[in-house]
Order: C-alpha cells, then sequence, then structure tokens
C-alpha cells in the first residue's frame, strides 16, 4: 500500500472517530443540561463537588460564584459544593492541596466520608499564564457554550457526568484547566470499582508524552483495538524522554483494525485518576504523620509513581522537574512512596479520546477561534450568550464574543474573544487579542495582540479601577533579580524602561511589589488606578499605544500605580461581579 493510500485511510478513519465523539460529547452536553437548576436524585450525580483554592482570599472568591450560580440555577442542586484552601505558609502544590481537602472532609464527615463518591478539581493557583483567569479563578473560565454561559466548572461536570453512577465510594481527582473527550461503544460504561487507583489514559505522540505522565502497560496486552479497555499498569513515568519511554516499554505500535489512533506508535498520557476510600484514608493518614507540609507535593508525579510492580524509588530524588527545590521533598517522597508502594494502578484506555488544555492566552485564542475540531465536539459559539449582531472581520479563524453586550457597529476582528465586556459605537478589537472585563467608549480600538483585563480593586478604603494590558506575546512569569535589570524586561516587545519613559516615568521610579529578587510584568507596578471603569481602560490604551509613538504621555501622572499582583491582593470581587450581573441582565432583557 503506497504512503498516500495509507495516510488517506488515516484521515478518513480520524474524520470517523472526530464524529462519533462529537456525538458521544454532545450527548454528555444535553444530559448535565437537564440537571442544571434541578434536584439531583440520590446515586445520579456527585455525593459531594470539591474545588481547591490556593488561599483564602480565592477561596471566598470561589465560594461567592457558586452561591451566584446555584441562585441562578446554573449547577445541580441538592448537592454540597465545597471549596478548600491551602494552609498559609510555603506552597504544598496540587498534591498537598489533595491531601488538606481530604483531611477538610474528614473532619465534616467523619465515618460518613467512606459512602460518599467525590469528585476532587484543583483549581488553585493565580493564572499567570492566562490573567483573565487570575482573579475569578481558572475553573469559571467562560466558553462559548450553554444559556447561560458554561464556564470549566459546567463543562468538568458535564463531561464526567456519567460517572458516578458506576462508581464505588471514593475521590475522582482532576485539573480545572483542562477537557477530556472521550467515547465507548454503545451500552458500555467507564466503571470505577476496582481498589487502589483507576486512571484514565488517552493515545498520544512520543512528543505530548515527554510533557505528560505516561503508562507502562502489562506487556503482551493488544491495545487499541476497541474505544475503551480496562488493564494494569507496571510503572508510570513523569515527563519521560523519548528514549526512557522505549526502554521502558512503553510505546505502543496502532492495531491495523484500530480506527481512533492515527500514530503508528504512540504512549497513553495521563489526565483524570480515581482513588477508592481505603487509599484516600491511606493518604490521609500519612499527612497526619506528616504535617505541616513544606514542600510542593505533585498529584500526579509524587502519587502516581509509587505505583504498579515496576515502580522504584528511584524517582524520589529526581528533582529536575521540580520548580522549587525544598530540602524537605525528596523525605516526603519517599514517605508517599513507601505508603501507596503495592497499590494497584488500573488504566482504563479511552482510545478515542482528546484531551485539551486551555492553560495559556495562547492555547485559550487558538481554542476558542481557530481549531474547528474543539469547536465542533463542544458545539462552541461565535456569539454565546450576549447582545452581539456586530460586524465580525472573520479570516480563517472567527471571533468569540461571550457574555457581553456590543453595539452593532462594533469590530471584532478574526481570532480574537470579547468576554464580560460592554463595547460601544465604533469600537474596534484588533486581531488576535483578549477583551475581560472592561468598558470601551465610542471610536476606542484595542491594537492587534493586546491582552486587556479590567479589575475592580479596594485601595485606601475606596473602590478603584485598574486595567492591566499586556501584549499577548508578553511573558509574565519571566523575572530579573532586581528592579535595577529592568531593562531586560519586554512589554510589547520593547524594554520596561524604555515603555516606562514613554509614560513620563524616570526609571528609578519603576517599582515591583512582593519579592524584589523577581521581578517581573506580574509584579511590576505601572497600571493606574482609576476612579471609575471607562477612564481605567481609556488609560491603559493610551499606555499601550505610547510606546509605539514618540511623545511622551502624561495621563498617569498623580495617579498611583500598582502591579497586577497588587491588584488581585485588593481585589472588590462584588464589584466586579455586580459589573457581570449588570451585563447578564442586560443580555436577557434584549433576549
Amino acid at each position: 500500500m503506497s504512503s498516500i493510500v495509507s495516510k488517506e485511510i488515516s484521515l478518513s478513519m480520524a474524520e470517523h472517530g472526530n464524529k462519533i465523539l462529537q456525538r458521544s460529547t454532545r450527548k454528555k452536553l444535553k444530559k448535565f443540561h437537564e440537571r442544571r437548576g434541578k434536584e439531583v436524585k440520590s446515586g445520579e450525580f456527585w455525593d459531594l463537588v470539591v474545588l481547591t483554592a490556593v488561599d483564602e482570599h480565592q477561596r471566598v472568591a470561589y465560594e461567592l460564584q457558586i452561591k451566584e450560580k446555584l441562585c441562578r440555577k446554573e449547577l445541580p442542586l441538592g448537592v454540597p459544593y465545597h471549596v478548600f484552601a491551602d494552609p498559609p505558609g510555603c506552597k504544598i502544590g496540587n498534591g498537598g492541596s489533595t491531601l488538606y481537602a481530604l483531611q477538610h472532609l474528614e473532619k465534616i464527615y467523619g465515618k460518613a466520608l467512606s459512602s460518599f463518591r467525590v469528585i476532587l478539581i484543583h483549581a488553585g493557583g493565580f493564572s499567570q499564564r492566562l490573567p483573565n483567569a487570575s482573579a475569578l479563578g481558572k475553573i469559571f473560565t467562560a466558553l462559548p457554550c450553554g444559556e447561560p454561559l458554561y464556564q470549566m466548572l459546567e463543562i468538568k461536570l458535564a463531561l464526567y457526568v456519567d460517572f458516578p453512577v458506576h462508581m464505588k465510594p471514593g475521590v475522582l481527582v482532576t485539573c480545572a484547566d483542562d477537557i477530556e473527550l472521550y467515547s465507548i461503544a454503545e451500552g458500555e460504561s467507564i466503571k470505577f470499582n476496582r481498589s487502589g487507583f483507576t486512571a484514565l489514559a488517552h493515545p498520544s505522540s512520543l512528543t505530548i508524552g515527554t510533557t505528560h505522565g505516561v503508562f507502562v502497560l502489562d506487556s503482551g496486552e493488544n491495545c487499541g483495538v476497541s474505544e475503551m479497555e480496562y488493564t494494569s499498569c507496571q510503572q508510570f513515568l513523569h515527563k519521560p524522554s523519548v528514549d526512557k519511554m522505549y526502554k521502558t516499554g512503553a510505546v505502543r505500535k496502532r492495531q491495523d483494525s484500530c480506527e481512533s489512533i492515527c500514530d503508528a506508535e504512540f504512549v497513553y498520557t495521563d489526565s483524570t485518576y480515581y482513588m477508592d476510600y481505603s487509599t484516600s484514608e491511606s493518604l490521609l493518614n500519612m499527612l497526619k504523620e506528616v504535617e505541616p507540609l513544606t514542600c510542593e507535593v505533585d498529584a500526579y508525579g509524587d502519587f502516581l509513581q509509587a505505583l504498579g510492580p515496576g515502580a522504584t524509588v528511584e524517582y524520589t530524588t529526581n528533582i529536575a522537574n521540580v520548580t522549587k527545590k525544598e530540602s524537605s521533598l525528596v523525605d516526603i517522597r519517599q514517605k508517599i512512596f513507601h505508603r501507596l508502594k503495592g497499590t494497584p494502578l488500573n488504566v482504563i484506555l479511552l482510545n478515542n479520546s482528546k484531551f485539551y488544555h486551555i492553560g495559556t492566552t495562547e492555547e485559550y485564542l487558538f481554542h476558542l477561534t481557530e481549531d474547528p475540531t474543539l469547536r465542533e465536539e463542544l458545539g462552541l459559539l461565535p456569539v454565546a450568550f450576549s447582545v452581539c449582531d456586530c460586524k465580525k472581520d472573520l479570516g480563517s479563524s472567527v471571533a468569540c464574543v461571550m457574555h457581553s453586550v456590543l453595539h452593532p457597529s462594533v469590530v471584532v476582528s478574526a481570532g480574537s474573544v470579547v468576554e464580560y465586556s460592554k463595547l460601544s459605537t465604533d469600537v474596534t478589537v484588533g486581531e488576535r487579542s483578549i477583551v475581560s472585563g472592561c468598558l470601551l467608549d465610542a471610536g476606542q480600538s484595542v491594537p492587534c495582540q493586546t491582552f486587556m483585563h479590567s479589575l475592580s480593586v479596594n485601595l485606601n478604603k475606596s473602590i478603584g479601577f485598574v486595567t492591566v494590558a499586556f501584549s499577548i506575546k508578553d511573558n509574565l512569569k519571566h523575572s530579573v533579580s532586581s528592579p535595577a535589570q529592568a531593562t531586560a524586561l519586554k512589554y510589547f516587545g520593547k524594554s520596561l524602561v524604555e515603555c516606562a519613559a514613554r509614560w513620563g516615568l524616570p526609571p528609578e521610579s519603576l517599582c515591583f511589589s512582593g519579592d524584589k529578587s523577581a521581578c517581573s510584568l506580574w509584579n511590576a507596578c505601572i497600571f493606574p488606578v482609576c476612579p471609575d471603569l471607562r477612564s481605567s481602560v481609556s488609560t491603559s490604551l493610551q499606555m499601550v499605544e505610547a510606546p509605539q509613538g514618540s511623545s511622551v504621555i502624561t495621563a498617569l501622572k498623580d495617579l498611583r500605580l500598582v502591579s497586577l499582583q497588587e491588584a488581585l491582593q485588593n481585589k472588590n470581587l462584588e464589584e466586579m461581579l455586580r459589573f457581570r450581573r449588570g451585563l447578564y441582565e442586560d443580555i436577557l432583557k434584549e433576549k
């Protein structure tokens, strides 16, 4: 068979798999939609829904938003929704969040927890790579589908809507910023009814395997034949090299009869996993022995690498993928390893499945405006729950408008997203831009590849407004060791010091909030606090435009300047949600 014919057959099989995936996903969304705002019967939904938060401020923010969702009947009713904050002090990672969430649940429910089916969503963090999710949380990131608008919380609950019925008491662990789509044969069910851990596995390229967890399955297994298969795992690899995948036997070869897997060679990568009650109880007992945690624990790398007959203690000393190397990390890892060693790692192979990550501005723009596959699978719309009859400058990608009110004369260019905003007459949004929570006046223009997000803040016992603006390509996490090195920080492709000069700020006035040994765009105090939302957006637009011109602006004179970090620490959540409620009511009136 020629390579051209073989490629055409693979593409045809992939198309067929996509159509099956689309039908399966729409079916789950429909089932969840029917449960929105209704009391669920015992056994047909989760007994407990748990979100983790990075601190008490985020916990309060999450609880307030869940309360509003329940009042608007956007979630199933009759189920406890809990939010648990990480303890103050050092970062503990999503593994630490898992352990402390289990501890909170035990304190609330005691032995009754042994009969509950729990979904635990890791939602803590400040979303530095997707700043429009920083204030209200990535689990509340909007997606252009559903009415009222779906956020990531609804999407997660919808895609797992079939799980609780076929799950024995325990905890399903998942993340807030990814989407897993899957299909299984008619009449089959994904069952979480085995002891130990049970993980979902997705066929992926070897390249993707280097940035994810990879399962080394029992040898001799004939995988990839049907849409879903149950198997066991010899060993779990955390972000392995391609060479290690081959050496450990993780690389699989596609079966000719398989329609859903396109790559001739592939690996199975991780996403969501389940642990039964006795396993979660064992981890909780370990926490009681070692708390307080003083290092970051990974709920995937540190838990799953301890499982399977091929697991060895060697990984506990490998800190290559660790962000912050605490002295206690190796000791904690070894305690986890010895606690979990011998625990089964069951794997459910979802051979017709896809894994999407929406955690950066680039991923967000791509999946919402350019990716036709996800658009078809989830039924994403160019305009969702909005008043919008505007001109959309469509190219190869589409514009996306969510929960917003736009005047008919507004132009939103291809590849751009507008959410939770109000745009007046003749406003223009350039290509590949994000406008979030903003109020744009008549004739204003957002340049191409610009990120703009407005926040309300409480400073000096009064309410103010801050509109942060960055280039889509800016790296907010890149840092230098002192303010004197700020010339190395790039803002819209230019030195931050050079930009400050265009804003009328001398180099010595450029300051940073928080840790002065890690100066970045995240904590650069460059955004003015304004008395109202309208002037805040207008002033930030001047800031964005100034470095491209030759004149110096005076708009920042006499205004207090804060960083995005500082604005988030002082955010006025109630005011931000009040603005969204106003848009919600305006949209309902129009509809």
